[in-house]
């Protein structure tokens, strides 16, 4: 006698309802991708500050070119006081395996900004083959920035 296999992609089935239309509108105010932040830096589009949230280190090695270096454990109030109450930040750390980004969304959030993150981090980033600056980076010509520099 054989067994019939049981799918596991269909074993609690998806939802169709609401509720979907609610979780997926949800994730896509709380994130963005390195596609659409290219994008939108490509042509001139400035109503975001992308902060690469890794160690000074990692981000003079390499980083999105524009970003603000902002290790995500130095986010606090008074460091974020220079920037006006409505900005709109985009934070990315290494990619999946890493949550910097996530808890310096959450730090951010907690301040009261809005943020989104960047998916999948400067590693998705360059699987894109999009420009980085920084010493390995594909584009030397920015050095980049620390916030408050």
């Amino acid at each position: 006698m054989q067994l019939k296999y049981k799918s596991q992609v269909s074993a609690v089935p998806a939802v169709t309802d609401g509720d979907s239309i609610r979780f997926f509108a949800d994730k896509l105010r709380c994130e963005t991708d390195p596609a659409d932040v290219h994008a939108d830096v490509d042509n001139g589009v400035d109503s975001f500050v992308v902060l690469d949230v890794r160690s000074a280190e990692d981000f003079a090695r390499k980083h999105v070119k524009g970003a603000l270096s902002l290790p995500h454990s130095r986010i606090t109030r008074k460091r974020m006081s220079e920037f006006p109450d409505d900005t709109l930040f985009v934070v990315y750390c290494w990619g999946p395996g890493c949550n910097g980004s996530t808890k310096a969304a959450l730090k951010l959030a907690q301040l009261g900004y809005a943020v989104k993150e960047m998916i999948g981090g400067i590693e998705y980033w360059e699987r894109e083959g999009f420009p980085l600056a920084g010493q390995e980076g594909l584009d030397d010509s920015e050095n980049g920035r620390t916030a408050n520099q």
